[in-house]
């Protein structure tokens, strides 16, 4: 496959990991957090942290959209799709999420609601087309990657006279969560992070910049093969046996300083920042989330309907919050395994195609047996 292939080469990958090995000074340890899960899925899949000597180690991190969202906003989607003459429209990862008493959107549909699957927000306004007596929500979750996307729905909508659509807004922003991870009484003993590659096709490298130098990590805009992973890893290593806390680009055949500036348009015109956002994992963190702007709130589904916030508290023992901040492994959750699998989730992370536990069940037996 031309332009990927390359990208796998198992000659490069190995190449890598021996100049790797000659320059992590053996005195010290790496933690390179990867944000996306992605990455996390990437290293699992080519075994990736087995080619890198044993003081280097990836640190999983938040970078899962489907995972980072809280229960509390699951479970107002399940109320939302639960009043009458509506269709809620949701990406298939989010139907087999568990919310407040392990209840799913997957099993509010088995009780009756209208939930559906839908592959873009272009499946949710044909739907809004063709049954204009009801009203359709579209369940909108993402980082910056699926944002604008979204935008462009609503002003669709708009152009359209779509009076019977709307859009239950969980956008969220990558860099405030990069912050919140080490803005903390007791911050991770993170060394550097490498950086996601899909949001920065959008937002580009610069957003990156200031927090760099605030909390004084280097980060590394990493492509999702496995050439892409390790070339980053070594760029991060650099910077870090030269003290060096900047922004650096690996992924430059799609990333470039300044993004994708038609896109932010978009997102600009179309959406605010919230004052603050629930975060799995993360809790509260200030303006880490996007809402409808006042000049769109006739397609703000929050506003159109009385789907009040309640607060939820995550299913004992599941170590998912921590996962995502850092600081467990998946192997460290007593759920993992059993009762807890893909086909019986009881946290999010083992529901995402992007989640950590997901990777470990998918790529990780084998290596555990061993």
């Amino acid at each position: 496959m031309k332009y990927v292939e390359e990208f796998r080469d198992q000659h490069h990958v190995c190449a890598i990991a021996a100049a790797i090995a000659r320059e992590a000074d053996v005195s010290r340890r790496y933690r390179l957090m990867e944000f996306c899960g992605g990455h996390t899925h990437a290293i699992f899949r080519y075994g990736l942290q087995q080619l890198l000597p044993n003081n280097v180690e990836f640190v999983h991190g938040p970078g899962c959209p489907v995972c980072v969202l809280p229960m509390a906003r699951i479970d107002q989607a399940i109320r939302l799709a639960q009043q009458p003459d509506l269709v809620l429209c949701s990406y298939g990862d989010m139907l087999r999420v568990p919310a407040g008493k392990g209840r799913s959107l997957l099993q509010a549909k088995a009780a009756g609601a209208d939930v559906r699957m839908v592959y873009s927000t272009q499946d949710a306004l044909q739907i809004a087309r063709e049954q204009p007596q009801r009203q359709v929500v579209f369940f909108a979750i993402g980082f910056e990657t699926t944002t604008p996307p979204t935008a462009v729905a609503i002003l669709q909508a708009q152009r359209e006279g779509l009076t019977n659509f709307s859009v239950f807004c969980n956008h969220v922003l990558t860099p405030a969560a990069l912050g919140a991870i080490l803005d903390t009484d007791t911050p991770l003993a993170i060394d550097g992070f490498l950086g996601p590659s899909h949001v920065s096709t959008i937002i580009g490298s610069r957003p990156y910049e200031v927090f760099a130098e605030r909390y004084q990590r280097p980060i590394v805009i990493a492509g999702f093969e496995p050439v892409d992973v390790m070339q980053s890893a070594l760029m991060a290593i650099r910077r870090i046996n030269q003290g060096q806390a900047i922004v650096d680009n690996e992924y430059t055949r799609a990333v470039t300083r300044d993004g994708n500036a038609k896109a932010q348009a978009l997102m600009a015109e179309v959406f605010t920042l919230r004052s603050e956002f629930e975060w799995r994992g993360l809790g509260l963190i200030a303006n880490s989330a996007l809402k409808i702007a006042d000049a769109y709130a006739a397609f703000d589904a929050e506003q159109r309907f009385d789907v009040p916030l309640r607060a939820l508290t995550e299913i004992k023992g599941c170590e998912c919050p921590a996962v995502l901040r850092g600081q467990k492994t998946p192997l460290d959750c007593k759920l993992f395994g059993a009762p807890c699998t893909p086909e019986n989730p009881l946290g999010a992370c083992m529901v995402s195609s992007e989640g950590a536990c997901a990777a470990y069940w998918r790529y990780g037996r084998v290596q555990e047996a061993g």
